[in-house]
């Protein structure tokens, strides 16, 4: 997923907690729903760095042959410039874009 596309701010933005916790009722809910998709964003996003950054890993330990590579630093200020994680899953959250159950709520209904 292209993470440059999302409408998250880059920036901290302060948020009306009891906005965002009316689908779930809980405000600690809520957070945790967020932290999870955060999680998951940030796992991603460290496997698409690490698979291009591969392509520039040098075997060699020889200070001499170190040099500096256009295209790897181009890729890393593109990494260090995408919102964070948790902004990303907070607004992926805001827009209804993240699926989420609690089964302990389900077993209620149920019974």
């Amino acid at each position: 997923m292209d993470y440059r596309k999302t409408n998250a701010p880059t920036t901290t933005v302060t948020r009306d907690m009891m906005d965002l916790c009316k689908d779930t009722g809980n405000v600690y809910e809520t957070v945790a729903i967020i932290a999870k998709r955060a999680n998951q964003i940030s796992v991603e996003i460290k496997n698409d760095l690490s698979k291009k950054l591969a392509e520039f890993a040098s075997y060699n330990d020889n200070l001499e042959e170190v040099f500096e590579n256009r295209e790897q630093i181009e890729i890393s200020r593109y990494y260090e410039k995408l919102p964070k994680p948790t902004l990303i899953a907070t607004q992926e959250y805001i827009e209804g874009k993240v699926y989420y159950r609690n089964p302990a709520k389900e077993k209620e209904k149920l019974q």
